[in-house]
């Protein structure tokens, strides 16, 4: 068993083995379940991402005021691209996933419902990118949900607790590891990743419009899939982050702590609160608050 980041490093480098392996293992040990039984178990959770994260790319869905953020990015991600197709195809999925969670789809919270679109968008679109086998992706979600665990045991991910970097960010830095370990890269790349990635929006508040999971959450989702993807780069170049992992996760976690409560998804600040946000809000026959 392991507590948090330092005690991963340690485990893996004693025994030689990758952080997937070590998280599959604890799973086995947690639940008394087989390695086949669990990896067909993440296998039916990347299928439930998949469809989500590919659904409003053709039809947009019953979503408010994301309606058919998804397909718009889609098609643009066709054309003469600032950014290129890869990332502009990560973004198009986040908003897809979003669009399915806000019309009452069917999604898998990673960590969040609110941030469910981040790990799908990065791992769906570098596995079509780069013909990654679907296995190795499925060992990747199993290094994403082990670094989320520790987010979870030493912190939080809600973001009613800890803003939207405790979610959408947390998203990212998980996606961010798994990126990592997609292309080859080394356990200490995953953690300077994951750090890159959630310092890169420390801070960040929670404000929905309208107290939605909608607006700026989707917009949000497709940001931290980026973060994910650029913050991957980073330690593939060798940028290696000075901060430890686990300091990072208490930074965030005290960080969201000294957050006041109007920046804590309770729709009352950031562009909640902005006059265009309460005119929504009042249209929607949900309060000006």
């Amino acid at each position: 068993m392991y507590q948090n980041f330092a005690e991963i490093e340690r485990v893996c480098a004693e025994r030689g083995i990758s952080p997937d392996r070590l998280f599959l293992e604890n799973e086995m040990r947690l639940t008394g379940r087989g390695e086949e039984e669990i990896l067909r178990k993440m296998e039916e959770r990347l299928s439930v991402m998949e469809t989500a994260a590919q659904r409003a790319l053709e039809h947009p869905q019953s979503a408010g005021l994301i309606r058919g953020t998804a397909r718009r990015q889609f098609l643009y991600s066709a054309g003469e691209t600032l950014c290129g197709r890869l990332i502009n195809r990560a973004m198009a999925r986040a908003y897809s996933s979003s669009e399915v969670n806000a019309s009452m789809g069917r999604i898998c919270a990673a960590p969040t419902a609110g941030a469910c679109g981040v790990l799908p968008a990065v791992l769906l679109t570098l596995m079509e990118e780069r013909s990654i086998p679907r296995a190795e992706v499925v060992r990747a979600l199993i290094t994403a949900s082990g670094f989320g665990a520790v987010v979870m045991k030493n912190a939080t991910v809600a973001g009613a607790e800890g803003g939207c970097q405790a979610e959408c960010g947390v998203a990212a830095a998980m996606a961010a590891a798994a990126a990592v370990q997609l292309a080859g890269g080394t356990l200490e790349g995953m953690l300077s990743a994951f750090s890159h990635a959630l310092s890169n929006c420390m801070g960040l508040i929670c404000d929905p419009v309208a107290g939605l999971v909608q607006v700026p959450c989707a917009q949000r989702n497709a940001s931290q899939a980026v973060n994910a993807l650029l913050s991957a780069d980073e330690a593939l170049a060798g940028q290696m982050f000075p901060i430890p992992a686990d300091q990072v996760v208490e930074a965030m976690r005290r960080v969201g702590r000294q957050l006041p409560p109007e920046l804590r998804e309770t729709a009352e600040g950031g562009v909640a609160a902005t006059p265009a946000g309460k005119e929504i809000a009042a249209q929607m026959g949900l309060g000006a608050r």
